[in-house]
């Protein structure tokens, strides 16, 4: 007997379909045929902006665009009398606000610089994560340890202090009755402001200077520079926009910080006289009346113009820092 044939499957099976050239394949696009959890994938990445567009719109409802005119920024405030003049408020987030940038910029800078020029590389990474860990702390615990601790040292210290030796300086003529010895007012909430922002101003001028390229530190030092001067001339002007981004990004948390200034301004709606004097910045104002607005609809609809306000300034200013972020990772891209 023969031995059965072999069959060959080969024929079949049915051809594959040739593959599609390179040059004519194009990119995936989401159809409608696709499974619907598909689309799923897409709605975390408007939640943030639809956060933002309904914290807006909220704002603008409950503003009910009341025109109050020139005299919303005028340095009138009487709830009593339906007199809104908020001029005082954005005053004092301007005084308190500027002065801690200046101070965290400072400190900043000088930290970075240190711990990515100077400091052993062991030692840096050791206090690094310090400068983590104050970004973390509730500003409430700033609040509060600035209010019990901190005041009296200012109160009974640096503000007399500050009164008998720079009273030549304008400003800082003051007088020793309260609040200068209580220690609430501008100082103390300038000097809370100063840590609240340090953490990002720290770690941005840090990370900025970490990006400078190994070569051009090598060069400097081979042509006989110091450190200082390699820094000085090569490493501020070529992180010159992480420097700018973060004093950008500072300046929004300190305008936008409310409970720890709250508790330690004084709270007092006036422009001060001096500079150990009590006021109101916009956020500890709108938190420490927006209770009182609600038997006032006037009131609260000028409560929500001034969070307007507010809300405009900081999202200006961080647009603008992390699209300074932003020009510096794509340089830092195209240079690897």
């Amino acid at each position: 007997m023969s031995p059965n044939p072999v069959r060959d499957v080969s024929a079949d099976r049915e051809p594959l379909p040739a593959p599609s050239s390179p040059t004519t394949a194009g990119p995936k696009r989401l159809r409608f045929r696709q499974p619907v959890w598909w689309l799923f994938a897409y709605i975390p990445a408007v939640v943030p902006a639809a956060i933002v567009i309904a914290i807006a719109a909220t704002l603008l409802e409950a503003s009910h665009l009341h025109n109050f005119g020139a005299a919303f920024f005028g340095l009138t405030f009487n709830s009593s009398t339906n007199q809104f003049g908020m001029l005082v408020f954005i005053v004092g987030s301007l005084l308190t606000a500027i002065p801690a940038l200046l101070l965290s910029m400072g400190i900043g800078l000088g930290i970075a610089i240190a711990s990515t020029t100077y400091l052993p590389r062991y030692l840096a990474r050791i206090l690094d994560p310090f400068v983590d860990l104050l970004a973390g702390i509730p500003s409430v615990v700033y609040g509060i340890w600035a209010f019990v601790v901190v005041a009296p040292i200012f109160g009974l210290v640096l503000n007399p202090w500050a009164v008998e030796h720079l009273s030549f300086v304008p400003g800082f003529a003051g007088n020793s009755l309260s609040p200068t010895t209580a220690g609430y007012g501008l100082p103390i909430s300038i000097f809370v402001l100063t840590l609240m922002a340090l953490p990002i101003t720290t770690l941005l001028i840090r990370d900025a200077l970490q990006s400078i390229p190994k070569d051009l530190w090598e060069s400097g030092l081979a042509l006989g520079a110091t450190r200082w001067e390699v820094v000085r001339r090569v490493s501020l002007r070529q992180g010159s926009r992480g420097i700018w981004s973060a004093a950008f990004l500072g300046f929004g948390r300190a305008m936008g910080e409310t409970v720890a200034v709250a508790m330690v301004i004084g709270s007092t709606a006036k422009l001060p006289t001096n500079v150990y004097d009590v006021t109101y910045t916009m956020a500890s104002f709108m938190f420490e009346t927006l209770d009182a607005a609600y038997g006032n609809s006037l009131y609260l609809s000028a409560l929500a113009e001034l969070a307007l306000v507010l809300l405009a300034i900081t999202f200006a200013v961080n647009l603008v820092g992390r699209r300074l972020v932003a020009h510096i990772y794509a340089e830092q891209v195209a240079g690897l």
